[in-house]
């Protein structure tokens, strides 16, 4: 299985930080949020890394070369300047992915999530990571029912998309190259209940301001205290 690292992302909200550094290799407790991801997945057992390219992507290349160094061959997909959304990142990047099921992880959230539990064989087209509602996103994304299909429409509280996912190729099934958002394939698939969830409660915080990359340092100094 491989997997990919969403890495294409501006940060317009972390600037003027971001107008100089690409948002993954902004650093959280001595080490880009990138590199916590490459580790992690090179941990869990996955060898090969796919990381799509845009806003000052060259940056991230020199930084991580060929990915040796931290375990795990990486091939990148760029995407000029401007990017190309979640969903048309991952179409323009399934060459590299393969025909089976890949994972693919938001470069911007800082997690201790265990990736190797997601290496087990896949029933749908997607396997969403779900997490409690961050105060900065309190309404939530999606529901996870008692049988683990994640859908946009039910009862209770709905729980937030932690930016990691398991994906079928075929969930881009009828897809044409260029920019485009990845939730309305999620809603499609849903709606044929083919999509599953799990609700994690361990470390996550989407660093995406620079009131959370602080909160992430913080974190990360608790933990190596």
């Amino acid at each position: 299985m491989r997997a990919m690292i969403l890495a294409a992302g501006r940060g317009e909200r972390l600037r003027p930080l971001t107008d100089r550094l690409p948002k993954p290799l902004v650093e959280v407790g001595g080490r880009a949020l990138i590199e916590h991801h490459l580790q992690a997945l090179a941990a869990a057992g996955f060898q090969q890394v796919v990381i799509n390219l845009a806003h000052l992507g060259e940056q991230i290349r020199e930084r991580l070369g060929d990915g040796s160094a931290y375990g795990v061959e990486i091939l990148y997909s760029p995407e000029g300047e401007s990017g190309l959304e979640t969903g048309g990142g991952i179409f323009q990047a399934l060459p590299l992915l393969g025909d089976d099921p890949f994972l693919v992880v938001n470069a911007d959230i800082y997690t201790d999530f265990p990736f190797a539990t997601l290496r087990a064989p896949m029933q749908c087209l997607a396997h969403l990571v779900l997490v409690d509602n961050p105060p900065h996103h309190p309404e939530g994304d999606f529901f996870l029912d008692r049988c683990g299909c994640v859908n946009d429409r039910g009862r209770g509280k709905r729980l937030t998309f932690a930016g990691i996912g398991l994906y079928h190729p075929a969930l881009f099934r009828g897809c044409r190259p260029g920019k485009f958002p990845l939730a309305p394939l999620l809603r499609r698939a849903m709606a044929m209940d083919e999509v599953s969830g799990e609700h994690f409660h361990g470390r996550w915080l989407d660093v995406g301001t620079p009131e959370r990359l602080q909160a992430a340092r913080a974190l990360a100094a608790e933990g190596m205290a």
